[in-house]
C-alpha cells in the first residue's frame, strides 16, 4: 500500500510539476504572441470588439512592415553599432580589470570591489542630468560616442564583478603552470584565461549588448537627428495618420524586427549562455 501512495504522489507531484511549467510558459510568451499577432492584423481586426485573438487569413496582412519602409534598416544599423562597440570596450576594459581584482594582490583591493558594487547597484537614471551637461559642455551631441561612453560605464560595474566571480574559479594550477613555462601576466590572460572563460564572456557581453540595444532615455535626449535613432527611440516615434490615432499595428511590427536580431543573437549563443550561467555551480 505504501509503495502505491508513494508511486501516486509521486504522478501528483509531476502533474503539478508540468502544470506549472505550462502556466509559467504562457505567462512569459503571451505577450510576445500578441505582439508578433498584432503586428501581422488588419487594423479591423486590431481595433474589433470582442478582441480577435486569433485572426483568420483574410484578417493577417503584411502592410505593418512594409509601411516601416528600408529605413528601418538604418536604425537598426545605429543600434547594432552602438551596441557592439559598446560592449567591446566593456569586455575589453572589464575583463583585465576583473583579473587583477581576482588573482592579483593590490592595496585597497576590498575598497575597489565595494566601490564597484555601490556604482553597479547605483540607478543610472540618476546620471542623466549630469552627463546631459557634459554632453553639452563637450559638444558630442548627435554622436555616437555620446551613447557609447554612457552605456559602456554603465555596464561595466556588472561585468567586472561578473568576470571576477568566473576568475576567482578558475584553477590556479593551470596559471602557475603558464608561468612556469614562461608566460607573463598579459600573455597568460590572453592565451589561456580568457579561452577558458569563453562562456562567461559570451554571458556578459550578451547583457551588456542587451541594455545598449534597448535602452531609451540616452538615445533619445543625446541624439535629436532622426537618421541616428536607435530602435527604441525610433519605434517611440512611430505616429498614426492623425493625433489620436495609435498606429498599433506599424508600432507591433517596428518591435517584432528590433527584437528579432536579439532573438537571433541568443539562439546562436545559447549554448555558451548556459555554460556561462552554470559555470561553477556545481564543484567536484
Amino acid at each position: 500500500m505504501s509503495i502505491s501512495k508513494n508511486r501516486s504522489s509521486i504522478k501528483i507531484g509531476r502533474i503539478i510539476l508540468w502544470i506549472s511549467v505550462v502556466l509559467t510558459v504562457i505567462f512569459c510568451l503571451a505577450p510576445v504572441l500578441w505582439q508578433l499577432l498584432t503586428s501581422f492584423k488588419t487594423n479591423e481586426a486590431i481595433s474589433a470588439v470582442p478582441n480577435v485573438y486569433f485572426p483568420t487569413l483574410n484578417q493577417l496582412t503584411f502592410e505593418h512592415y512594409l509601411s516601416l519602409s528600408w529605413g528601418f534598416i538604418r536604425y537598426i544599423f545605429n543600434s547594432a553599432f552602438v551596441s557592439i562597440i559598446s560592449t567591446i570596450i566593456c569586455l575589453g576594459i572589464g575583463a583585465p580589470a576583473a583579473y587583477t581584482l581576482a588573482r592579483l594582490k593590490i592595496p585597497g583591493e576590498n575598497i575597489i570591489i565595494a566601490c564597484v558594487l555601490i556604482v553597479s547597484l547605483f540607478p543610472y537614471v540618476l546620471l542623466f542630468l549630469g552627463l546631459l551637461e557634459i554632453i553639452r559642455a563637450i559638444g558630442l551631441g548627435n554622436n555616437y560616442i555620446s551613447l557609447i561612453i554612457p552605456y559602456t560605464g554603465i555596464n561595466l560595474p556588472l561585468t567586472i564583478l561578473v568576470l571576477r566571480s568566473f576568475f576567482q574559479q578558475l584553477p590556479k594550477d593551470i596559471e602557475d603552470s603558464a608561468k612556469i613555462d614562461g608566460y607573463n601576466t598579459i600573455s597568460m590572460l590572453w592565451n589561456i584565461v580568457l579561452p577558458l572563460t569563453i562562456p562567461a564572456l559570451v554571458t556578459t557581453g550578451i547583457l551588456t549588448f542587451i541594455f545598449a540595444w534597448n535602452e531609451f532615455i540616452f538615445a533619445l535626449t543625446f541624439i535629436t537627428r532622426s537618421e541616428m535613432y536607435t530602435i527604441p527611440v525610433a519605434v517611440a516615434q512611430i505616429g498614426g495618420t492623425s493625433l489620436f490615432e495609435i498606429p498599433y499595428g506599424p508600432i507591433a511590427a517596428a518591435t517584432v524586427t528590433g527584437t528579432f536580431p536579439l532573438v537571433i543573437l541568443v539562439l546562436i549563443a545559447q549554448q555558451r549562455i548556459v555554460q556561462g550561467i552554470t559555470a561553477g555551480a556545481v564543484k567536484g
